[in-house]
């Protein structure tokens, strides 16, 4: 305010100076009576706002955007910091203090042409810490009219002033386990050993024991572990698997020749990994992640969740960390405290996973590209999640000595990373057929008598003859020099709608979706059908990733008959299929599959506790849905149903379809989805299981064994009929069957 009347006073000066008298001498007026001169204009240039300047100042600090604050210093504060060590100060200060936000309130300013002094209040939400509240002064100066700010560490907290810095001493609580829903442990922090052969070391007289012993932990094939010594030669170090003391007790008792092991400490998973795509497993903090976790009152070196349970639950299992933040000068003294907190023990999580169902599921998809899903009916339940082939989890800890395995599961083809039960999208073949006989039957077009002559050709459509799956059948036994005279390899002939779904007649369901299609204008049957089975869309499961698959509306008579057999743009995921097949087993009801019974504190009562969700209803009346079941069943049980074969001897009543998907390259995609109806006799609720194999073969013969597998470990503990014409459950496939086993033919 002096410099402006210090300026108008100039003025009014300079106009005096510039008037001129009458005449000279004499008494006359030093006033011109002529007329007179005009006023000199003279152009203010307003001040900019500097308030605006200090909000844009601190709306780049919320964005973490340093460039665009650096760019707003002065050219004296620029040239005395780089932008680099600006970054540096603003960036650990929020780190160290664990700063989870910041609010800033811009206050009072005076403000000149030149200079100028805003007031504000900034709150740092801090994890650790709670909320530091401080009272600032920003000095600016008008560069070129842009307010720039003339920098100093007492911006950010005033006891940074003179070179002081922050510091964190944090208190860390172990991570918390992770449990099956019996509470058997499946991911703890543990001491475990890392066993492996050193070839140059092997006693030949006790490789039989070296190889099944380490068979018996690692869950591998003896044969294949000799193949691998065979192979690698003398001198090298071949990584087997990891064990706790307790698991490898035998192994090291008996310690054969060529055995050998390391102890080290890190989060260790049980059996090699049990649903290792869903549990997931943990990864040290990277540089791209370490702003955001030193935030939320990590100190950066500890190892967090990357994927399935672990990520989900990284809140529950990371426990409270607990930091005194303390102010310390240059030459390492404190100065103050800010603010401190104390630690809190982590949660455990216990899954709805069955380790024993998980771990026979994961043996019987082991040398497959597949997936196998257990689920109970009534509640949306999951017993058993397995995606093959899997991996080991111990891999991904660096003071393993066998994580240089990791590479090859990194790189292997076959993407053993990937949930394929909830992330694997694949054509549903001839389970889709489900579907097509609920639509049939609720379009009233349809009975459960309507008769078709199945044959080995279906032609209404002209661009090509389609045939049946017993037609490839026949030209399989006369190419190896047999007939045609197998219940598998002649027509079908006349049948019900429900003899077809029991025979998986291909005609017939290319004549309903024909049908619908181009006679009655209800070409959009199946697909709403598919949509309200809950396909085309993510189930809800929420603790692992999932894909919607994909559900479209036939745009002709080729994209209707092949959706009607699952084919064309038909793509599902297991976890889509299972919950389908539990709502038809328990009424029509859509459960959200979940994979967490409860998230469980050190003390007091669970956090979080499982609860059944219903998420919809199949559009199916009651007596059609009975329809529907009946024709299930008889797939299984009729001497003519497409899985008869393989369920015999099975003592137990199970229902489903089997399924056969061309996969557009190789082998078809092999499914079964079924489930069982027992509870009354056993007492245990009923369970709905899918099994595929990726290019694998038909369903009947790959994938009804897998679900047998799972039936047969769910009444009995272990699969009971372990030999099919593939080989052994739990074998690399074609492995020989034993002399004598006393299982169940």
């Amino acid at each position: 305010m002096k410099s402006l009347r210090l300026l108008n006073f100039i003025i009014i000066a300079l106009m005096l100076a510039g008037c001129t008298s009458s005449g000279v001498g004499g008494g006359g007026s030093i006033f011109a009576t002529d007329t007179p001169l005009p006023a000199p204009q003279v152009r203010i240039t307003p001040a900019p706002d500097a308030k605006a300047a200090v909000t844009a100042f601190f709306d780049a600090l919320k964005n973490d955007d340093y460039e665009v604050m650096y760019a707003m210093l002065s050219t004296a504060s620029r040239e005395a910091i780089t932008l680099e060590d600006f970054s540096k100060r603003w960036n650990d200060a929020l780190n160290t203090m664990s700063a989870s936000s910041i609010d800033v309130v811009v206050g009072n300013s005076t403000i000149s042409p030149f200079n100028a002094e805003v007031g504000y209040t900034i709150n740092y939400q801090t994890v650790l810490a709670g909320d530091i509240s401080r009272e600032i002064v920003m000095r600016l100066v008008n560069e070129d009219n842009n307010w720039k700010i003339q920098w100093d560490d007492a911006l950010i907290l005033p006891e940074l002033a003179g070179g002081n810095v922050l510091a964190m001493e944090y208190s860390v609580p172990a991570r918390g386990d992770i449990y099956d829903y019996r509470g058997q442990p499946i991911a703890t922090q543990s001491k475990a050993f890392a066993f492996g052969i050193q070839t140059d070391q092997i006693n030949y007289d006790m490789i039989g024991a070296l190889t099944s012993e380490l068979g018996r932990l690692c869950g591998f094939d003896p044969l294949a572990i000799q193949n691998q010594i065979d192979a690698a030669g003398p001198g090298w170090y071949l990584p087997m698997c990891e064990g706790t003391r307790e698991e490898a007790q035998r192994l090291l008792s008996i310690n054969p020749g060529g055995l050998v092991w390391s102890e080290y400490e890190s989060r260790y998973y049980f059996r090699g990994g049990l649903a290792p795509q869903s549990v997931g497993y943990t990864l040290s903090i990277s540089p791209e992640q370490l702003n955001e976790y030193r935030r939320k009152g990590y100190n950066g070196s500890e190892r967090i969740g990357q994927d399935g349970i672990e990520k989900w639950a990284e809140d529950y299992l990371a426990g409270q960390h607990g930091g005194i933040l303390r102010v310390v000068s240059p030459t390492g003294q404190i100065i103050s405290t800010l603010g401190q907190s104390s630690p809190q023990a982590a949660d455990s999580v216990y899954l709805t996973i069955d380790s024993n169902m998980q771990y026979w599921a994961q043996q019987a998809i082991e040398y497959y590209r597949g997936a196998i899903v257990v689920m109970e009916v009534d509640s949306g339940r999951i017993l058993a999640i397995a995606s093959g082939p899997d991996f080991d989890p111990n891999l991904f800890e660096a003071t393993n000595p066998n994580s240089q395995a990791l590479t090859s599961i990194l790189n292997d083809a076959r993407t053993p990373l990937l949930n394929r039960v909830s992330q694997g999208q694949l054509p549903l073949g001839s389970v889709f057929k489900i579907i097509t006989f609920s639509a049939a039957l609720e379009s009233g077009l349809y009975l459960k008598d309507t008769e078709y002559d199945c044959q080995y050709e279906f032609t209404e459509l002209n661009d090509q003859i389609r045939y049946d799956w017993t037609y490839q059948h026949c030209q399989d036994r006369i190419a190896a020099g047999d007939f045609c005279n197998t219940v598998d390899s002649v027509p079908s002939g006349v049948i019900t709608l429900q003899e077809s779904l029991m025979r998986s007649c291909n005609p017939y369901y290319w004549h309903i979706g024909n049908d619908l299609f181009t006679n009655w204008d209800r070409g959009n049957d199946i697909t709403n059908m598919a949509l309200a089975f809950g396909l085309g869309a993510r189930t809800g499961i929420q603790q692992i990733p999932e894909e919607a698959g994909q559900i479209v509306p036939p745009a002709s008579q080729v994209d209707a008959v092949n959706q009607s057999i699952g084919q064309g743009e038909v793509l599902v995921t297991p976890l889509q299929v299972v919950r389908f097949i539990a709502a038809i087993a328990n009424g029509g009801t859509l459960y959200r599959p979940q994979l967490v019974d409860k998230i469980q504190p050190v003390d007091g009562d669970p956090i979080l506790s499982f609860k059944p969700e219903a998420q919809g209803t199949l559009p199916l009346r009651q007596d059609n849905l009975e329809i529907l079941r009946e024709a299930m069943l008889m797939v299984v049980e009729d001497p003519k149903g497409t899985a008869r074969f393989n369920m015999r001897g099975l003592q137990f009543t199970v229902l489903g379809k089997t399924g056969t998907a061309e996969s557009g390259s190789g082998k078809p995609h092999g499914w079964f989805a079924g489930y069982t109806n027992n509870e009354a006799n056993t007492g245990l609720p009923d369970i709905a299981i899918v099994a595929v194999g990726e290019n694998i073969g038909e369903g009947s013969e790959y994938a009804v064994p897998f679900f047998r597998a799972m039936v047969e470990t769910y009444y009995y503990g272990s699969p009971q009929r372990q030999y099919y014409d593939f080989g052994q459950i739990g074998y690399p496939p074609n492995t020989p069957a034993p002399a004598s086993n006393g299982l169940i033919p």
